[in-house]
């Protein structure tokens, strides 16, 4: 592995953390990847002996602070963490297998006290599992579309709507949800969060579309479901703000796995560029070939400035969502294209499961969608940019 770390980008400490982590993947979940089932997860024991191997380690509730029995690591640390865990298909963020820990996130770790007690610490305590709700049939890229409503009443809200394409909704017991409070203001102060309890009267699971990731996210219907007023997440009108944090978190750790998944694809083509030979020489002396890796590297070398250099800004304080916005319009698809061309040079083998590199395909091509497509956001950021100019 040809390892650049741009200098003084990460101190010491963090680098003697990177390289634990390697080692922890190299030995415990590269060796699994051929234990993954079709739908990309290990089967049950498997995944609980890992679980255990990753607690011993020290690897465990990397995201949440100190006072709930975490690690409470800031972003770039956890930006480090998701590039190295990123390298192995076994740890896919498409897919919660839960390995280093509940999957918790700043919403939940910003609730209230009462709150906390009834809905983060079952989480944190792997009695509980939630979900995230904002997409919605006709609102999905454009949350100002969203008509999801809950309705004022004397003990708290009724919501009504419909949530689509939400990643382990079979299997939570409690949904985050977005939902309009005030249609006049729309996403300017017009969107509340609420905790929402899936065994609740009128909350149904609905469809679940299996995609090629092997996941299969549902689709959930709430019929005059009474939440009552405690399940408010903050304020009445500052969901859409909650929601743009966790999406710009997901987005810095979505970038952070391109760069662990192209990587480890970028390693596996180079070996195989020196080992194949066509017509005479190796792959790896032909021009055709270096340059399409020189291009390759270059791509995930800048991915990787982007990454850390938002995770280090939002670990200062400052605003970091235009970053995030290039994490996605640059660095995912430039994954993408990384993973992609790997494919390309190895051929046949490319298109087999013998090499990790068509899973990885699978789940970075799934990155410029979610998380907001990579048009909306190219759009998105332009307008900022120009609104700077004006």
């Amino acid at each position: 592995m040809l390892d650049l770390i741009p200098h003084d980008s990460l101190p010491e400490e963090l680098l003697q953390f990177r390289d634990s982590i390697r080692r922890f993947v190299e030995r415990e979940l590269i060796p699994l990847e051929h234990a993954l089932g079709p739908n990309g997860m290990l089967p049950p024991e498997t995944a609980a002996t890992l679980r255990e191997r990753a607690q011993k380690a020290g690897f465990w509730l990397m995201d949440v602070p100190e006072e709930f029995g975490g690690q409470g690591l800031p972003l770039l640390a956890l930006a480090v963490f998701w590039e190295e865990v990123g390298r192995s298909t076994v740890a896919s963020w498409v897919r919660d297998h839960g390995l280093f820990g509940p999957m918790v996130g700043p919403i939940l770790l910003g609730l209230n006290e009462e709150q906390r007690a009834r809905y983060l610490q079952p989480v944190l305590d792997g009695t509980k599992r939630s979900c995230f709700a904002q997409t919605e049939p006709d609102a999905g890229s454009d949350p100002s579309m969203m008509r999801m409503r809950a309705v004022r009443t004397d003990s708290g809200y009724r919501l009504t709507g419909v949530k689509r394409y939400i990643t382990r909704a079979a299997v939570a017991d409690f949904v985050v949800v977005m939902a309009i409070t005030d249609p006049d203001k729309g996403t300017r102060g017009g969107v509340s969060c609420f905790l929402v309890d899936m065994d609740a009267p009128g909350v149904q699971l609905a469809t679940s579309e299996k995609t090629l990731m092997g996941d299969a996210p549902c689709e959930i219907s709430f019929e005059d479901v009474e939440v009552p007023l405690a399940n408010l997440v903050g304020e009445e009108g500052r969901g859409f703000a909650l929601a743009q944090g966790y999406i710009n978190y997901g987005r810095v750790r979505q970038g952070a796995h391109v760069l662990g998944a192209a990587g480890r694809c970028l390693d596996l083509t180079a070996e195989y560029a020196h080992q194949r030979s066509t017509f005479g020489d190796t792959l790896s002396n032909r021009q055709g070939v270096q340059w399409m890796i020189a291009d390759a590297f270059t791509e995930l070398y800048c991915t990787r400035l982007l990454v850390y250099d938002a995770a280090r800004k939002n670990d200062a304080g400052v605003d970091a969502k235009m970053e995030t916005f290039m994490i996605k319009t640059f660095g995912v698809e430039a994954g993408f294209r990384i993973t992609d061309t790997c494919m390309q040079l190895h051929g046949g083998m490319g298109l087999t499961q013998d090499t990790p590199i068509e899973r990885f395909w699978r789940d970075l091509r799934s990155y410029r969608i979610t998380e907001g497509p990579t048009e909306v956001l190219r759009t998105t950021l332009a307008r900022q940019i120009l609104k700077h100019y004006s």
